[in-house]
């Protein structure tokens, strides 16, 4: 049953993988690695239980929440095409403080 289930999840990887290479848009291919990290999450908790190994439920974790964060700042660097500040921002403030 468990093995059924790693396939499943395998094939839909290989569906998410196509989305993201065939995304018509920049958001697409965002949500496609979203749900790319999301799946790799469901594996290293599946062969976490088929190996016996409860600790692959910490990095299962772990990938998630980096998942989530990398997702976040993807989306805010193509929304402003920066990370930070900017030059004249940082200038603006030193010159008001």
């Amino acid at each position: 049953m468990f093995i059924g289930a790693t396939t499943a999840v395998l094939v839909a990887m290989t569906l998410v993988l196509y989305r993201a290479f065939a995304g018509p848009t920049l958001f697409d291919r965002v949500l496609s690695a979203n749900s790319f990290g999301t799946k790799i999450v469901l594996l290293i908790g599946l062969l976490g239980f088929l190996t016996d190994r409860p600790e692959f439920l910490d990095i299962a974790l772990l990938y998630a929440l980096v998942n989530f964060i990398g997702t976040i700042a993807i989306l805010k660097f193509f929304r402003y095409r920066n990370m930070g500040l900017s030059s004249d921002e940082i200038a603006s403030r030193e010159d008001e403080g």
